[in-house]
């Protein structure tokens, strides 16, 4: 997977948005904002483009996203539980169709718990459901890149099927 690869499917995603007539939002912390920038990058994205929060921190997470801290205590930053409640948090927050939640681990540096660097969890929430998917990732060149460009490739292709 290339940027030229990830632009690629931004605009697919962009487009699926349009065609279906539904908003999106972003909450993204392993990612940085990254897939918020592919989208942006689509000319014409503002039909569709809610806004995002870049969710870095805990405090952000549970502040403007609604994350219950329960989850963070019990489950970590970097859950399932956690994903699920970040889309679901950006999508009421933004008022949005679609909302994603990314968290992980991009390493190469682990974040001092037994998660895995790679371990990602994507997930989507729209009016009716929310799904999350796991990553777990291996890579051994270019590890934090190659990390937050599988996160993005999968939050971007969930958005080419919904």
């Amino acid at each position: 997977m290339t940027e030229l690869d990830l632009i690629s499917l931004a605009e697919k995603a962009v487009e699926n948005l349009k065609h279906k007539n539904k908003t999106l939002a972003l909450a993204e912390s392993c990612t940085g904002g990254w897939v918020s920038k592919l989208i942006t990058d689509v000319s014409g994205a503002s039909a569709v483009y809610q806004g995002g929060v870049c969710s870095y921190s805990n405090q952000v997470k549970t502040d403007i996203l609604g994350v219950k801290e329960e989850a963070l205590c019990s489950f970590g930053a970097v859950s399932e539980q956690v994903a699920i409640q970040m889309a679901e948090g950006v999508k009421k927050a933004l008022k949005s169709h679609i909302g994603i939640g990314i968290t992980g681990i991009a390493g190469p540096l682990s974040d001092n718990t037994a998660k895995p660097v790679g371990l990602i969890y994507v997930a989507i929430a729209d009016e009716s459901k929310t799904n999350c998917i796991e990553l777990r990732n291996n890579f051994t060149e270019d590890i934090r890149l190659q990390n937050r460009m599988s996160a993005a490739e999968t939050a971007l292709t969930l958005l080419g099927d919904i």
